[in-house]
């Protein structure tokens, strides 16, 4: 399961979420987005546990949990949508 964490402080790392999920089951991976110019992070960031039990209950115990001063929002990530293409050229 994909789960979605907003509200992440800047200076978060994949080590401190890691640290927050791990008592909750396996982690796969760990994903924070960075701003693609400045590379600093944007304030949010994806967790992937293969199980969803697991999953479901760090939801649960991690919802509203404070990381760097910060309460964090977490819940199931929904699938990214397609981009929409401009309705007409822009030259």
């Amino acid at each position: 399961m994909n789960i979605f964490i907003g509200n992440l402080a800047y200076t978060a790392t994949e080590d401190d979420l890691r640290q927050l999920f791990a008592p909750y089951g396996v982690v796969d991976t760990i994903h924070i987005i960075t701003d693609r110019d400045t590379g600093r992070a944007k304030g949010f960031g994806f967790v992937e546990m293969p199980e969803s039990q697991a999953a479901k209950a760090a939801i649960q115990g991690l919802q509203g949990h404070e990381l760097a001063g910060r309460a964090l929002t977490v819940n199931e990530a929904k699938p990214r949508e397609p981009r929409r293409e401009p309705s007409r050229s822009r030259w």
